[in-house]
């Protein structure tokens, strides 16, 4: 508020002095540098009315001076007073303009700013307290192939799992990186979760720069979702939507990182990632991603 009174105030020195300086100016220009100034008045008026509403004394008048005005150069074209006045005046007005929008865009950046505080928080594991396991929604999967062989934490893979999961052929095509990934991506597809993480992990440790790099970490933390684990997949989400937000899966990325909390029993962080996200990409929110982010938003019944 400082600030503005602080500008106001300058603004009625300035529009004294360009008062004094009008009347040597040729009529015409005089005239629309007059009407200009008034109106600018007026908007400041308004905008001291807005900051300081039924606020008496709050508002700033022009501090008019009686010094006489400064002496033309002879022989200076008579244009010249009033070309400085046009750019005076343009001056002001821009600098109206950005005292009448400082207020929202403070208040949007603001409000920018707690959201990604939220988002960020929503990725943490300590700071996430889970629902009873009897409420949380499963996760979804795009694909209805039937299930490989379970597998127990207490006998470790049955010999028909390790069978199945040797049959996936790791391509070679000369590009490790790109063969490490195509590995993942097929364990992934025949459903053998955990292998399809450790896979992947390797991709994204040992190939970071490679150019499938926003594929690996998206489809890494869809492998630990697909597996019944959200709060294994959530960090990898929210890494590949924040590394690089131009990335090819950096959209899912964010998606995905709502459908993890809604897993997770936390709809109002799920809300927050779910609006970040058709914000950021309006194209996938209309387009392809459009079924999976309506139903996403109707299960954590975002307003």
């Amino acid at each position: 508020m400082h600030l503005i009174g602080r500008g106001a105030r300058n603004f009625g020195f300035a529009a004294a002095a360009l008062g004094l300086v009008l009347a040597a100016s040729p009529a015409a220009a005089q005239s629309d540098a007059e009407a200009r100034l008034r109106k600018i008045e007026a908007e400041v008026r308004a905008l001291q009315r807005q900051v300081f509403p039924g606020g008496a004394g709050r508002t700033f008048e022009p501090e008019i001076t009686s010094a006489a005005p400064a002496p033309q150069t002879v022989g200076a074209p008579s244009t010249t007073a009033v070309t400085d006045i046009l750019a005076r005046l343009d001056a002001l007005e821009g600098q109206l303009r950005q005292l009448t929008a400082g207020n929202e865009e403070n208040a949007n950046t603001l409000r920018l700013l707690q959201d990604r505080v939220q988002l960020l928080e929503a990725a943490r594991a300590p700071a996430i307290a889970p629902a009873p396991a009897s409420t949380l929604p499963a996760p979804t999967t795009a694909r209805s192939a039937p299930s490989p062989p379970a597998s127990t934490a207490a006998t470790g893979p049955t010999a028909e799992r390790l069978s199945a999961v040797q049959a996936i052929v790791k391509p070679d095509t000369g590009d490790a990186g790109a063969d490490a990934y195509a590995y993942g991506f097929r364990l992934w597809d025949a459903k053998f979760y955990p292998e399809a993480a450790q896979a992947l992990t390797m991709f994204v440790e040992k190939h970071p720069n490679h150019a499938q790099i926003s594929y690996g970490r998206n489809l890494l933390g869809r492998a630990y979702l697909d597996d019944g684990k959200p709060r294994e997949a959530a960090p990898w989400f929210l890494r590949n939507y924040q590394t690089d937000k131009t990335g090819a899966r950096a959209g899912d990325s964010l998606l995905y990182l709502a459908e993890s909390m809604i897993a997770l029993g936390d709809t109002k962080r799920a809300c927050i990632a779910l609006a970040e996200f058709s914000e950021t990409y309006p194209a996938l929110a209309t387009g392809r991603l459009k079924s999976q982010y309506d139903a996403a938003r109707g299960r954590a019944k975002c307003s």
